[in-house]
């Protein structure tokens, strides 16, 4: 039985504590670019699918972080009588990579949860080996009560004083003598309801899996005194070695496969429709598969203004690229910018984004007499004369069920505002039954999930993430068969609004 969840957020970690383990690192505004060159060719763009290697982990990696972890396991204190060796194995680092690549922040697949442990890391932003992360994982030990053999009768008690242990105790766990790690770029991650544009995700699996319930990690004695007999008195920098051992690392393979491959975008080109809009129940609910990549969200240079991207309408949800801080394009204002402003210089000022890009929505208002001289974020804004200003802010995104409708989280209201950014859960095809009504504009008050599977925004056994806009009624909704869903038709309705559906990419 493992240790039970422990949540923790503060200061400048995120920790984690499940079944098994994980820790991450809120991020600094800086480049990945040297990190991610180990795994990533840098004539090629950021987001562009490459072919896969046969590795997930450079070699360079695999030992450092093979290396430190033993050499951790050979320091404990008090120090350890029992505390094994540990090998790198192949079978784990690809059970590691099947994982991260999903992109998924929490622990799995479900399956393996009880055969093996498991630590994650991820972040954005500053140039980090993944040894950060193993280091950190570590020091936990200084929240951590060792329970001597006295105390534990016959279960052990497990004493921390800090958010959680449960990292550090895996590592150090003395049967967990075989690791297998994978390293993934993750785009658009979601980190308990944060969205990282391009995030470095660690998974690091051991087996025999730590942290089981009334035990303590290892035991207390001199180094090596209580080695399993198959060590045959074997000992290495406290750790029991088997001499004729083999250590379980793959074979090293030319450096230009060990990349890492980019969730792969969605595909640009609709899929072909089938014929039939009424499907009989036996029909494959897969017929008259759609595939919608049309975006709420502009994708803008970082000379952009405001002015050019939003005359006389309500202004929209915009995508800055990478490297703004040294563009040239002016800024004016502080807190309220004219629209005469780089969209993203406002963001970079104003902290909505940092120099790594990313997303932030735009709201018009009215006038202002003067901006006043500022410095932020390394952009310097002069006094301006305004007539129109507008307000940049941070992109929310908040997670919804499959019945949720925008009638009930985000209806239409004058003056416009924003929707946050979304994100469905899996399963809402088979999981619910909520209506759909429309096709492309939906009534306010269908399932707004099953509205977007419907509109092959986002696919059923994935969920992801969506924009929402809603907007005034329509005189009509009609129905059609997509993606397996019927949605309903609705002439003349007497109250309610309507919205669309937008793909995150």
């Amino acid at each position: 039985m493992k240790c039970e969840a422990q949540d923790w957020l503060g200061g400048v970690a995120l920790l984690l504590a499940a079944q098994t383990v994980v820790a991450m690192v809120i991020p600094n505004a800086t480049q990945l670019e040297d990190l991610l060159g180990k795994y990533m060719d840098k004539n090629e763009s950021w987001w562009k699918s490459k072919p896969r290697g046969k590795r997930a982990i450079s070699e360079s990696d695999m030992h450092l972080i093979l290396d430190l972890h033993n050499k951790l396991r050979g320091q404990v204190y008090p120090q350890a009588s029992n505390m094994e060796y540990m090998v790198w194995d192949t079978e784990l680092e690809r059970s590691a990579e099947n994982w991260a690549y999903t992109c998924r922040w929490e622990h799995g697949p479900a399956h393996l949860l009880t055969q093996i442990g498991q630590n994650l890391g991820a972040h954005w932003g500053r140039d980090r080996p993944p040894t950060f992360h193993v280091q950190a994982w570590y020091d936990e030990v200084q929240h951590f009560s060792y329970p001597y053999p006295q105390e534990c009768n016959p279960h052990c008690p497990y004493r921390c004083s800090g958010p959680v242990c449960t990292h550090y105790t895996q590592l150090v766990w003395a049967t967990s003598n075989r690791i297998g790690c994978a390293i993934n770029v993750c785009y658009n991650m979601n980190v308990w309801g944060m969205i990282w544009a391009k995030a470095v995700y660690l998974v690091c699996n051991y087996s025999p899996p730590g942290n089981w319930w009334g035990h303590a990690p290892y035991k207390h004695g001199a180094p090596c005194s209580a080695c399993p007999p198959s060590y045959g008195g074997g000992c290495r920098n406290n750790l029991c070695y088997q001499d004729n051992a083999v250590d379980r690392q793959y074979v090293p393979e030319p450096e230009e496969t060990n990349y890492i491959e980019p969730e792969a975008p969605r595909s640009q080109e609709p899929r072909p429709r089938a014929q039939s809009p009424n499907p009989l129940p036996s029909e494959n609910v897969e017929r008259n598969e759609v595939v919608s990549t049309q975006q709420m969200s502009q994708q803008v240079s970082c000379d952009t203004k405001l002015r050019d991207q939003c005359k006389g309408t309500t202004c929209n949800r915009y995508e800055c690229p990478p490297g703004c801080l040294y563009s040239s394009g002016k800024v004016f204002g502080t807190e309220f910018y004219d629209m005469q402003s780089s969209i993203c210089g406002a963001g970079l000022h104003t902290g909505v984004i940092d120099n790594d890009g990313g997303w932030l929505d735009i709201t018009r208002q009215g006038r202002k007499q003067h901006f006043e001289e500022s410095y932020r974020n390394g952009q310097n804004i002069p006094f301006f004369l305004s007539d129109h200003l507008f307000l940049s802010v941070f992109l929310p995104v908040k997670a919804v069920t499959c019945e949720t409708t925008v009638a009930q989280f985000c209806p239409f209201r004058k003056p416009v505002r924003h929707c946050p950014r979304l994100y469905c859960p899996r399963n809402c095809f088979h999981s619910s039954y909520a209506r759909v009504i429309g096709s492309r504009y939906y009534s306010d008050k269908s399932s707004i999930c099953r509205a977007a599977i419907h509109a092959g925004v986002i696919q059923s056994d994935s969920g992801g993430y969506l924009d929402v806009m809603p907007v005034e009624r329509r005189k009509q909704y009609n129905g059609s068969y997509q993606n397996g869903i019927t949605s309903e038709s609705l002439q003349n309705p007497t109250r309610g609004k309507a919205f669309r559906v937008f793909a995150v990419i």
